[in-house]
C-alpha cells in the first residue's frame, strides 16, 4: 500500500457547496440510523421488563444488555457483507440497503408482543431484530466515513469526517430527547406500560426521510474514478484480509486504535447512563436529560478535535484521550456517585458489611449472563449485597455453619438454599428483609413502600413485622378497599387456592410496610455535578472518536477501503465496546464493588495505547486518491 503525502505547505482547496450538501445528507441519514440503534440501549430497563419478565430484576437488566450486545456481535459480519458490496457496486446503493433494514427492524421492535403474550418467542424475535440492526449498522459506518472522506479536500479530511463522527452521539441525543418528550406527554406509568414503544414506531417516519435523502445522493467521485480506470477489486474480502500486507494493517487498526476508542466511547456514553440508572438509582427521566445535556455540550468537540488532527495528526489526539481516560475513570465515576446519589456515597464511606462464612462456602460469582443460581449461604449473602451496592469483606468462620452478615450493630444469619428445601423462598424473603432493615438503619438510601394486605393475612402480617409496631384493630379501622377473589389473585395478594370461595374481601394499605427499594433522593441529586462529570466523559469520547474515521480511511486504498476499514471498526466497537456494559456490570457484581467494572475499559485502553504508540503510523498527510 502506498504511503503518499502532499507537499508540505500545500494549500487545501475549499469544499464546494455541492460537496457540503452531500456530506450533510450523508450525516443526517447516519444520525437517523444511530437513533434507531441506540433506542434499545436507552430503553433497556423497559425492554427487559417486557421481553424477559420471567426473570428477576437484576437478571432482566443483564439479559436486556446482552440482547443489546447481540446487535453489536453481528456488526463485523455486516461489515463484511456490506463492505464487500460497497467496494464492488458502490457506496450509494449500500447506503439505501442498510437504512431500509435498520428502519424496518426498529419499527418491528415497536409492535413486537411481549413475553406475557407470546412467551419465549418474544425474546427470540427481539434478538433476531437486534441482529438485523447490527448487520445494517455494520455496513453503515464504513460507507459513511468512506463516502465523506472521498469527497473531502486534501488537508481537511479530519475536519470533514469529524461531522460523521458526531452522528453517533447526535443519534443517541435524538433518541434521549424523543424518550423524554414521550415520557412527559404520557407520564411514567403509561410510558413503562406501553409508551416506550412510541420512539420505535416513530422510526418509520425517519426511515422515509432517510430513503428520500439517500436517493438524491451521487456516487463517490473516488469510486467512480476507480471504476472508470478499471482498478476496482474483484474480491475485496480476499484482498483486504487474505493478503498479509493489508491484513496486518487491519490488525494494527483494530488493536492500535479502535479497541481503545471503543471502550472509551461506550464507557463515556452508554455505560455512564446505565451506571446512573441501574447502580446509582437516579430516575430514568432525569438520567436521560442529564446525559442529553452533556452530549449537547460535548458534541462540538468532535469537530474541534477532527480539525485539530489535520494540523497535529490523528495519533497524538487519540492517544492523549486514552491516557486521560485511564488516569481519571475511577475518580470521575466516584465523583458521579457523590453527585448522583450522595446518600449512597456517604453510606459506602462509613458502612462496610462483614460476611463471616465457612471455608469453601464462597464461590467466584462472575455471572455475565445472569443465569447462575447461587445456593450457598455465602453466595446468597454476597450476591444480595452487591445488588444493593454495599461493599463487604469476607472473613473465615467455623466449618459447617451458615454465613452471617454484620452491618453496623446488626447481625443477620444467612441460609443455604438447598438445605432449606421448600422453605427457601420464605427464608430468602426473611433474610432480605432483615438485611434491608439493617442497611436502612445504617444510612443506606432505601425506602419502604406501602403494603397491600388482605383481611385473611392481616394478623399474620402484624406478627411478622414487629418493627412496624402495628395494631391490627387500628389497621382495620383505617382506610380499606374491597376486592373480589379474582382481583386478589390478579394482584398476587392471594393464591388461587387461598381465594377459593372468596367473593369479596377488605384489603388494607399499610404505609411503609412493603418492599424496600434503593433510591437516589431527587432533592439531593446535584444536576450540575452530574452533568459536569458526564461532559468530561463525553470530551474523552470526542478525543478518541473525532479523528478516527480519517485515520481508518487513510490506512486503506480505495479499492478495498470500505471493506478494509469496516471490519476492524466493527470488531472493536461491536465486540469490545458492545459487550462492555454487560461485562462491566457483571464484574462489579461479582467483586462487590460498583467501580470494579471500570478495569475493563482501562485495561483495553492501555493495550491500545502501547500498540498504537509503538506501531501505528501517522496518516494525516496521505493522499487517499493516489493510494492503490
Amino acid at each position: 500500500m502506498a504511503d503518499v503525502a502532499v507537499a508540505p505547505g500545500a494549500k487545501a482547496a475549499p469544499m464546494t457547496g455541492e460537496q457540503k450538501k452531500v456530506i450533510f445528507a450523508s450525516s443526517l441519514g447516519t444520525i437517523f440510523e444511530w437513533y434507531d440503534f441506540y433506542l434499545y440501549g436507552s430503553l433497556a430497563v423497559y425492554i427487559g421488563a417486557t421481553f424477559f419478565s420471567q426473570y428477576p430484576e437484576t437478571t432482566r437488566n443483564i439479559f436486556a444488555l446482552l440482547a443489546f450486545a447481540a446487535g453489536f456481535l453481528v456488526r463485523p459480519f455486516g461489515a463484511l457483507v456490506f463492505g464487500r458490496l460497497g467496494d464492488l457496486v458502490g457506496r450509494k446503493y449500500t447506503f439505501l440497503v442498510t437504512i431500509v433494514i435498520m428502519g424496518l427492524s426498529t419499527f418491528l421492535v415497536g409492535i413486537l408482543p411481549g413475553a406475557a403474550s407470546i412467551g419465549i418467542a418474544a425474546p427470540i424475535l427481539l434478538i433476531v431484530l437486534r441482529m438485523l440492526q447490527g448487520l445494517a449498522l455494520g455496513g453503515e459506518y464504513g460507507g459513511a466515513a468512506t463516502y465523506v472522506a472521498e469527497h473531502a479536500p486534501q488537508g481537511r479530511r479530519g475536519y470533514f469526517t469529524s461531522w460523521i463522527q458526531t452522528t453517533a452521539t447526535l443519534g443517541l441525543f435524538l433518541s434521549l430527547v424523543v424518550i423524554v418528550a414521550v415520557q412527559m406527554m404520557l407520564g411514567k406509568e403509561a410510558f413503562a406500560a406501553w409508551g416506550w414503544r412510541v420512539p420505535f414506531l416513530l422510526s418509520f417516519i425517519l426511515l422515509g426521510v432517510s430513503v428520500w435523502i439517500r436517493l438524491k445522493m451521487n456516487e463517490s467521485p473516488a469510486f467512480k474514478k476507480m471504476k472508470e480506470e478499471g482498478k476496482g477489486s474483484k474480491a475485496p474480502l480476499t484482498e483486504a484480509f487474505g493478503q498479509w500486507r493489508n491484513a496486518k494493517i487491519a490488525l494494527l487498526a483494530l488493536f492500535g486504535a479502535v479497541v481503545g476508542q471503543a471502550v472509551v466511547w461506550y464507557t463515556g456514553q452508554f455505560y455512564a447512563l446505565f451506571f446512573l440508572q441501574n447502580i446509582l438509582k437516579v430516575d430514568g427521566q432525569s438520567a436521560n436529560i442529564m446525559v442529553a445535556i452533556s452530549l449537547l455540550i460535548g458534541t462540538g468537540f468532535f469537530v474541534l478535535f477532527g480539525a485539530l488532527s489535520d494540523k497535529i495528526g490523528r495519533k497524538p489526539i487519540i492517544m492523549a484521550g486514552l491516557v486521560l481516560a485511564m488516569l481519571t475513570y475511577f475518580p470521575l465515576f466516584k465523583a458521579l456517585t457523590w453527585a448522583g446519589n450522595p446518600a449512597l456515597a456517604e453510606a459506602q464511606e462509613t458502612i462496610r458489611a462483614t460476611v463471616t462464612a465457612a471455608p469453601g462456602d464462597c464461590k467466584f460469582q462472575f455471572n455475565p449472563t445472569g443465569t447462575a443460581k447461587f445456593t450457598t449461604s455465602c453466595d446468597i449473602a454476597t450476591s444480595f449485597l452487591t445488588r444493593n451496592s454495599v461493599p463487604y469483606d469476607v472473613v473465615p468462620g467455623p466449618a459447617g455453619t451458615p454465613a452471617t452478615v454484620k452491618i453496623g450493630e446488626a447481625t443477620v444469619t444467612g441460609y443455604d438454599a438447598i438445605a432449606a428445601g421448600d422453605k427457601a423462598k420464605a427464608s430468602g424473603s426473611a433474610f432480605e428483609k432483615q438485611i434491608n432493615i439493617a442497611l436502612h438503619d445504617a444510612g443506606y438510601p432505601l425506602v419502604r413502600g406501602a403494603a397491600k394486605v388482605p383481611e385473611s393475612k392481616l394478623d399474620g402480617f402484624v406478627a411478622a413485622n414487629p418493627e412496624l409496631t402495628l395494631d391490627a384493630a387500628a389497621v382495620r379501622a383505617g382506610d380499606k378497599a374491597a376486592m373480589t377473589g379474582e382481583q386478589l389473585v390478579a394482584a398476587k395478594l392471594l393464591t388461587a387456592e387461598e381465594a377459593t370461595g372468596v367473593t369479596e374481601m377488605p384489603v388494607y394499605t399499610v404505609d411503609k410496610g412493603g418492599s424496600f427499594t434503593m433510591v437516589a433522593d431527587p432533592a439531593r441529586v446535584s444536576w450540575l455535578g452530574v452533568i459536569a462529570v458526564l461532559t468530561v466523559l463525553v470530551i474523552y469520547v470526542t478525543m478518541v472518536y473525532g479523528p478516527i474515521a480519517a485515520l481508518l480511511v487513510e490506512l486503506f486504498p480505495t479499492r478495498i477501503r470500505y471493506t478494509g476499514m469496516s471490519l476492524p471498526y466493527h470488531i472493536g466497537n461491536g465486540w469490545f465496546g458492545g459487550l462492555l456494559p454487560a461485562t462491566a456490570f457483571a464484574m462489579s457484581a461479582a467483586q462487590g464493588d460498583i467501580y470494579y467494572g471500570l478495569w475493563y475499559p482501562i485495561v483495553f485502553a492501555g493495550i491500545t495505547l502501547v500498540i498504537g504508540m509503538l506501531f501505528l503510523p501517522e496518516t494525516k498527510d496521505r493522499d487517499i486518491h493516489t493510494m492503490d
